[in-house]
């Protein structure tokens, strides 16, 4: 009797017991609701998801879109990722909850390869960020500074043309010009002068074959999949090779900038009080020696800033622009239409000056469908959510990593007729018409938007925009005879920061201009 008992204690205590936590828990519940989270693949435990990314990461994304909408969350390795793929999903995160989503997280790349996160592309969101932004804002991309620097776009342009005179006739590799003259450029403005060797017989701090590689690998490795980022406690281990790849990068670029900062500084030590900045980098020293700034700007504060703005003005444009002509020459009609328009307008005495571009709607809409269906950042940077927010319905956590998918978005069909035609008269009429790149379209987003868009939007388009109607204008394109047909012009990618060709562009032009102009 007595262990029966017992056993009706113990089993009352237990009946008791659980509808005590039955109770809390539907407290707790109601209190605290499940999250809504995005639709998404299931996760495999450590790995997440990164099975399901291939070598284009922009196109595995786009498929998954395809199933789980233009919202989704993935899980790659140890976090939590949100994929935007729609102009209304990207006008959330980039202007509706802009601010809750304008912090990066941190990678490796961001670590070696930008000086601990001192550039604007990498900055956490915070007092550095802003003050270097104004810097960019203000100082080094006002209209003023661009327009003052208007000479050296059109020497380092005309010595472009001349170059390609020369080899008329001849088969050539366009991205090798494109990515000289567009380097040759930002090297001036930014630096005052070339650091880079032409030929054998100059000397300088890196041969222009050294340098172009080194850009190349800066950013491949800003781009690549590195898998101490996902799953952090392997980080040690480099299983990939990147993290050495990024030490021995910075090693490179730590030399040539010692070597031009030593000379800037030098030349402000030799004129005291009568200096005047002639370029950025001058800029930058004389802001770093500034007491008033809110966040003091130091040494690897300059290299990072430098390393920015070279790197961002070359290989952007000279990529946008060797798939700009990729384009035109598969359909060679095109062609005929712009050089009919630079015909009416600019005549056959002179070349294209940037202040006719507004002048000149076709070539606006070639740069236009160019940048929609092959955007130089198939994947906009990384954004950080920094709290708890939500998006369209949606819980997204603190922390999770956020990624606009712009190629994505260039191929939406419920916006665009035939996305995969390259068509530049969709921007020549009804609402693609009032179209821009400037960040208030979000269906076109090139440069970004919101607090973390491209600052150096205005001078990209100055650039590109020259340079492709100058290029139609003073040029006639062809392919090779012997051994290309239209067909035979691969349009595969290879994935990275920017997005270039797979294979290079090889073209034959010959002048269209009377010689006297090159």
């Amino acid at each position: 009797m007595e262990a029966l008992s017992l056993v009706v204690l113990v089993m009352t205590w237990l009946l008791v017991t659980l509808a005590f936590l039955k109770k809390n828990s539907t407290s707790w519940r109601q209190r605290h609701p499940p999250l809504q989270l995005p639709p998404g693949p299931k996760p495999w435990p450590v790995i997440g998801n990164l099975n399901l990314i291939g070598p284009l990461p922009h196109q595995s994304l786009h498929k998954l879109a395809q199933k789980y909408g233009p919202i989704m969350q993935l899980t790659l390795g140890s976090f939590p990722v949100v994929v935007a793929s729609s102009a209304e999903m990207a006008k959330q995160f980039l202007k509706t909850h802009d601010r809750v989503f304008a912090s990066r997280p941190q990678t490796a790349a961001g670590k070696y390869t930008t000086y601990n996160y001192l550039n604007i592309t990498w900055a956490p969101y915070g007092p550095y960020w802003r003050q270097g932004r104004k810097i960019y804002l203000s100082q080094l991309f006002s209209s003023k500074r661009l327009e003052s620097y208007e000479y050296i776009r059109v020497e380092e342009l005309r010595a472009f043309f001349s170059r390609l005179c020369a080899l008329s006739g001849k088969p050539i590799l366009l991205k090798e010009h494109l990515s000289r003259v567009t380097l040759s450029i930002m090297s001036r403005i930014v630096l005052g002068k070339k650091y880079f060797s032409e030929s054998e017989f100059e000397t300088a701090a890196v041969t222009l074959e050294e340098f172009q590689e080194m850009l190349d690998e800066l950013f491949l490795l800003n781009g690549v999949l590195n898998i101490g980022d996902w799953i952090p406690w392997l980080d040690f281990m480099d299983l990939q090779g990147y993290v050495k790849r990024m030490k021995a990068l910075k090693k490179k670029f730590d030399r040539f900038h010692d070597r031009v900062f030593y000379e800037h500084k030098s030349k402000m030590k030799g004129l005291m009080e009568d200096f005047v900045p002639k370029d950025m980098v001058d800029l930058l020293l004389q802001l770093a020696d500034d007491p008033n700034l809110e966040v003091k700007l130091n040494y690897d504060s300059v290299k990072g800033f430098t390393q920015d703005l070279i790197a961002g003005g070359t290989d952007t444009s000279a990529t946008t622009m060797e798939w700009a002509m990729s384009e035109l020459m598969k359909q060679p009609n095109l062609i005929e239409k712009a050089t009919e328009e630079l015909d009416r307008v600019i005549g056959r005495e002179r070349w294209v000056e940037e202040k006719d571009i507004p002048q000149l709607p076709y070539i606006d809409a070639i740069m236009k469908e160019t940048m929609r269906k092959h955007p130089v950042a198939v994947l906009l940077a990384p954004h950080l959510a920094q709290e708890d927010c939500n998006v369209a319905g949606y819980d997204i956590r603190k922390g999770t990593r956020v990624f606009i998918n712009s190629w994505s978005i260039g191929r939406d069909s419920s916006f665009w007729d035939k996305p995969e035609e390259f068509r530049p008269e969709r921007f020549l009429q009804g609402k693609v018409n009032i179209m821009d790149v400037k960040g208030q379209s979000f269906e076109l987003l090139p440069f970004g938007s919101g607090r973390r868009m491209c600052p150096g939007y205005s001078l990209g388009l100055k650039m590109i925009s020259s340079s492709l109607a100058n290029m139609l204008h003073g040029f006639h394109w062809k392919l090779p005879e012997d051994h290309m047909k239209v067909e035979d012009i691969s349009m595969e990618e290879v994935y990275g920061l920017t997005t270039p060709r797979k294979y290079p562009l090889v073209a034959v032009m010959e002048p269209r201009l009377p010689l006297h102009l090159y």
